[in-house]
Parts: C-alpha cells; structure tokens; sequence
C-alpha cells in the first residue's frame, strides 16, 4: 500500500467525522469529487442503481427537485458519501461518527456499520415516508438568544403540539410542530427575550411526534437492513450517547424521526471522550458554525470542495 492511502491514526487519535442534515444542499454540490476522485464518482453511480433515480443530475444540474424532502435527502446523503471516500482515500479515518439528522446515516457508513448501498435504499425510503407523513399543516422555527430551559417551558405551554426538534447549538434552537403552536410560541419567545424567531422553508414538522407514522414506516424499511459491528463507534442523535453495539440501532433509527436532535449534547459527550478534532464532510459548513458556539477550544475543520482535502494535512 502506497503513501497516498496509509492510514493516519496515530496523527488522528481523537477525531470524530461528522455529517450534516438537510438544508445543507445546494445545486451543483459534489460535482468536483465526481469528477476528481474515483472513489467519488462511484458513489453517485452506486446511488443511481440503487434508487433508479437521475442523482448526479438532480445534484449537479438546476432543477426543482433538490429542495423536496424525498429527492433532497438520498441527493444529500449521496454526496456526503462520495466527499466522505474522498477522505478516506487520503488515509484518513476517524475514531467515531456523528450525523445531524438525515446525517446519521453517513456517520452509519464511515463507521462501517451500514453498508453504502443499504443506507441509500433505506435514506430514499425514509425522505419518501416523512414527505408523506405530514404534506401540510406543520411548521418549524429556529429560535436565537434563548437558554433551553426557556423554550422548553414555553413550548410547554404553549396550546396545540410544539415540541424541541434540534439542540443545535448554545442559543439555538428549533421548534417543530403545528403551524399555529410554532407561531404562537414564536411570539411568547420573542417576549421572553429571543433575539429572534426565523420561519424555517421546510416542507415538514421534523422531528416532531407528527412524524411518528413516517417512523412506523421506516420500521418495516429497517427491517431488512444489515448493520454490523465495527471498532467505530458513533453517537446517535436520539440519547446523544455512543453506540458500539448494533443491536439498538434500529430502534435509534426510528425514533429519530420524531424524536429531538441532541446535536449539542452529542458534540459535548465526543469532546468529553477525549475528541479534538471534528471534520465536517458535506455541503457548506454549518455544523462548524454550531462548534464555534459549542466549545472554541476543539479544532473543526469543513470538506465541502475538493481543495477542502488539502486541510486534512493541517491536522
């Protein structure tokens, strides 16, 4: 084995590959992979078999697909995927994973806990299920400024369902539920100090228990996958815990849709393990952004572009 593609696990003890949700797409994302990295490419091409859908055109090209919650996350999944063999074949490979939502599943792959053909089948089903569940009639607001206790209590509160959907980060959360609870907890938010209530353009109340049927769904999807141990550990957005063991990953999986992600809490328990260093593999960098608010003191790198490669050799 060449140079090129040693591992490099001494000089990367305490890293952890993390992956991000949706809202994190964009047209034309992953094409200089596709067309650099061999590695890459073979992961859209492997995309496109398993679903039968046109991803490198949906990814690549100007379309009105990329923003539907069924197209969005397999085309998001996918690219995340080709970025993540990319790393890898510069030798480089982490110590656990960590995805953000529809993310979780990447961290799955670079875990070697699911096999890349398996999550993109299971991810195309479960962006088909939560566009399903709920077509109208929810909503979701990220609120600013505002201690968690405080918007738990509101929401609460608050008549009608509104529920915590993402602990993004210190001073960040996002409510889903009910169009009219989001809003009127919007408004008892911003009288409790929030330095603001942003309207979220999504198509779905995520992970509110509105989505409980799209997990029921995903149960039977989940019921032909074949996870497999692995020395890597990931943390699961759920319980915000590391997961060694196969065995509860399913159930993880499926109360996910519905459930809080503890995006926050899982940064602090990787950190609190020891972890130093966090790459984000995916479109843009907003899961860097969140670390900044989290702790200041760990080193978060994004690969979003090709060249983004090129920092691996800071590390």
């Amino acid at each position: 084995m060449g140079r090129h593609n040693e591992r490099r696990d001494v000089c990367m003890a305490k890293t952890a590959f993390i992956f991000p949700g949706q809202g994190a797409q964009y047209i034309g994302m992953g094409r200089d992979f596709y067309d650099q990295c061999p590695e890459s490419a073979a992961m859209f091409d492997l995309a496109q078999q398993a679903t039968g859908l046109p991803v490198k055109e949906m990814c690549f090209e100007e379309n009105d697909k990329l923003g539907i919650t069924e197209y969005t996350q397999i085309c998001l999944l996918t690219t995340e995927l080709a970025m993540l063999k990319a790393v890898e074949a510069k030798g480089v490979y982490p110590q656990v994973t960590a995805g953000l939502s529809l993310g979780e599943y990447a961290a799955l792959v670079a875990a070697g806990k699911l096999d890349a053909a398996q999550a993109m089948i299971l991810v195309r089903k479960r962006g088909i299920y939560m566009q399903e569940a709920v077509p109208t009639g929810g909503a979701m607001s990220a609120v600013l400024g505002l201690d968690n206790a405080v918007v738990e209590k509101i929401c609460q509160e608050t008549p009608g369902l509104v529920e915590l959907a993402n602990y993004n980060c210190p001073g960040q959360i996002v409510i889903s539920g009910e169009q009219s609870a989001v809003e009127a907890a919007g408004e008892a938010l911003k009288a409790a100090g929030a330095k603001r209530v942003a309207p979220l353009k999504v198509s779905g109340p995520f992970h509110s228990s509105m989505l409980a049927e799209a997990g029921h769904r995903l149960a039977q999807a989940l019921e032909d996958a074949d996870f497999k141990d692995s020395p890597i550990p990931y943390v699961c957005n759920t319980e915000a815990r590391y997961v060694d063991d196969v065995s509860p990953i399913k159930d993880l999986l499926i109360r996910q849709v519905s459930s809080s992600v503890r995006w926050e809490q899982s940064i602090r328990q990787m950190i609190a393990q020891g972890v130093d260093t966090f790459i984000e593999i995916g479109p843009g960098k907003t899961l860097c952004g969140f670390m900044k608010r989290i702790d200041r003191n760990v080193k978060a790198i994004n690969i979003d572009k090709y060249e983004d490669l090129k920092k691996l050799e800071e590390i």
